[in-house]
């Protein structure tokens, strides 16, 4: 689980504007709070991560990294930081886990990664709902499918789709991926569409190469 396309994109996609307080719910390896580091040279970025393995990495990128001072990490489940913690943020970002037992994997760390056992949607959208700034923005990157199910639990927690993306892996694909971004305002939802690579594989689109050239360095 180290860089996919997934977290690449929330990274580069999210507004960062006026940020200065940043969480990344399940940060993995740290491939997005060090992109949101890069891209905010005033904030301070928390990543959670519950698994131990993963979090080792990610404190050895942070560490290596020219932002290191501005990024901490926890290793515990975001349901105890959320319970413990007394700070709340004005962004907070997540590539959660999506799949509900339906790809039983022999590798645990994957399995966490992937599966929603140990952080529910509705652990998610209460912990967001709990550490959010009253003006913060909380955004993540989800299959198209789920996109209905997560914008409705959203609203039980008062939390409203205020931006859409929506993500093609090609130009004569479905939609793949669904980029959200919620905050407690309702506002008219802002919708437009990314197609990262419309005719050939590993030839990206113009707009996939201005939204994350900063990220890669084949860029």
């Amino acid at each position: 689980m180290k860089v996919g396309t997934d977290g690449v994109l929330l990274g580069a996609w999210v507004d960062i504007s006026s940020v200065t307080n940043i969480l990344d719910i399940g940060t993995g390896t740290g491939l997005i709070a060090l992109m949101l580091a890069q891209r905010t040279p005033l904030s301070n970025i928390t990543a959670i991560e519950i698994d131990h393995l993963a979090s080792e990495q990610a404190l050895e990128n942070f560490q290596n990294s020219p932002w290191s001072n501005r990024l901490s990490l926890f290793n515990q489940s975001v349901q105890i930081y959320a319970k413990d913690t007394s700070r709340s943020f004005d962004l907070i970002v997540s590539n959660p886990p999506y799949f509900e037992n339906i790809l039983t994997s022999d590798n645990t760390q994957r399995q966490i990664a992937r599966h929603t056992n140990t952080l529910s949607f509705e652990e998610l959208l209460e912990v967001v709902r709990k550490l959010l700034m009253a003006n913060g923005i909380f955004s993540v990157i989800l299959p198209y499918s789920l996109k209905s199910t997560f914008v409705e639990l959203a609203k039980q927690q008062s939390l409203f789709l205020n931006k859409i993306t929506h993500v093609y892996p090609t130009n004569k694909s479905e939609i793949k991926r669904v980029l959200l971004s919620f905050s407690f305002k309702k506002t008219e939802i802002k919708k437009d569409a990314l197609v990262i690579e419309p005719d050939k594989r590993h030839q990206y689109s113009k707009e996939y190469i201005q939204m994350t050239e900063d990220f890669y360095l084949n860029f």
